[in-house]
C-alpha cells in the first residue's frame, strides 16, 4: 500500500458516500504518515486520529466485527461474484446493526444504542 493509492481510495470512498466523517483513525504506517496522505484528509476538513505505538489493542473492536463476520456469514457459504460478496457483507452489516442484540450494549441493538448516545450529546 503506498500513500497515493491509499489517499485516492478515501477520496474514492469520500465521493461514493457523499459523506465526510468527523475523524479518520489509522495506524502509524508510512502511508498514513505521509504528507500526500495526511494534507488530503486535513484538507478534506477530517480530523486525523492515530493509533500510538504499540497500541495493538486500538484495533480491538474493528478485529472482533471481522471476526464475527467471517465466522457468521463468510465461511459459511461460497461466493461465486464480487456482487454476490457485497450484497451480503451489506445485508450483514443491516442485521448487525439492527437485528443481533450486543451484550456489550446491555443487549442493545448497535443503531438503537446509538441514537440514544447521539441525542444524550446533543442535549447536554
Amino acid at each position: 500500500m503506498e500513500a497515493l493509492w491509499c489517499r485516492d481510495l478515501v477520496a474514492e470512498a469520500l465521493e461514493l458516500s457523499g459523506e465526510v466523517p468527523e475523524i479518520f483513525n489509522t495506524d502509524q504506517g508510512v502511508q498514513y504518515t505521509s504528507k500526500v496522505f495526511t494534507d488530503f484528509i486535513i484538507g478534506s476538513g477530517i480530523k486525523l486520529s492515530m493509533d500510538g505505538k504499540g497500541r495493538a489493542t486500538d484495533n480491538a473492536f474493528i478485529e472482533r466485527l471481522w471476526r464475527s463476520v467471517k465466522y457468521e456469514r463468510l465461511y459459511l457459504y461460497e461466493y461465486q461474484t464480487g456482487k454476490e460478496l457485497y450484497d451480503m457483507l451489506e445485508s450483514y452489516f443491516e442485521y448487525y446493526n439492527h437485528g443481533r442484540r450486543h451484550s456489550s450494549i446491555n443487549d442493545e441493538y448497535p443503531a438503537d444504542w446509538y441514537k440514544l448516545e447521539r441525542q444524550n450529546k446533543i442535549a447536554a
